[in-house]
């Protein structure tokens, strides 16, 4: 009970993630360079586009309603709606996306 294996409480049956109320400096600026990647792409598509003399409306869509990095408050990037959240917005940080990988057999 009293020593260096005492056990820990858990959350939902599984380890207990300490997710901290705040993100830290690097992880503000991982989510700036992924934001900014997203910028990258979205304007290297529309270069590609252009020069070819194509459109799309999606695209053209995206450019108008969605600001770019530089353009985004702080309350944007770092946060994200959630309708379960006292105040609706959730920290990135603390969403965690479990992605499926195709591991050579059929998804279905």
């Amino acid at each position: 009970m009293f020593g260096p294996f005492r056990a820990t409480s858990s959350l939902s049956g599984g380890l207990l993630w300490k997710i901290p109320f705040r993100l830290s400096t690097p992880q503000k600026a991982r989510q700036r360079k992924r934001l900014r990647a997203v910028d990258t792409v979205i304007s290297t598509i529309d270069n590609a586009l252009a020069r070819k003399g194509l459109a799309t409306k999606s695209l053209e869509r995206w450019k108008e309603e969605m600001p770019t990095e530089a353009q985004m408050k702080a309350r944007d990037k770092y946060t994200m709606f959630d309708r379960k959240e006292k105040k609706y917005r959730k920290g990135v940080h603390s969403t965690f996306i479990l992605v499926e990988i195709d591991m050579g057999r059929e998804m279905k």
